[in-house]
């Protein structure tokens, strides 16, 4: 993967990301985009009785930014809504055992779209 050192947690969620593709009775959703790179994420939500039930995602981007994805919605599938507020971009690239430096950016794009997402919620109801 070119000079770019990603851990095998890393390389496992990008290969085989979990929660991966597109939610047609999602409760809520939000796109947020990263210009610095170009990457780009679609998140879908489902909550019932503040809980996020089932997530979704789709992204657009490097083996970071989807694997970043991915993680994200392993940490937030089942906790409350405040619990996923609270979710930081350094606890996604904890959970992955660390990013590269030049690719923490990419753990903002996932954090981003799911506090969005829970804004958006919020408005609606």
């Amino acid at each position: 993967m070119g000079n770019i050192d990603y851990n095998e947690t890393v390389l496992d969620h990008f290969s085989n990301p979990r929660n991966m593709g597109e939610m047609k009775d999602a409760t809520v959703e939000s796109i947020v985009g990263n210009p610095r790179c170009g990457d780009v994420m679609k998140i879908y939500l489902k909550i019932k009785d503040d809980i996020i039930e089932d997530i979704k995602f789709q992204t657009m981007g490097c083996a970071a930014a989807i694997a970043t994805s991915s993680m994200a919605t392993v940490l937030a599938k089942g906790k409350t809504v405040d619990e996923v507020r609270n979710l930081t971009n350094e606890d996604v690239a904890k959970a992955l055992g660390e990013l590269p430096p030049i690719k923490m950016h990419c753990s903002n794009l996932a954090a981003d779209a799911l506090k969005k997402a829970i804004k958006n919620w919020e408005k609606k109801n």
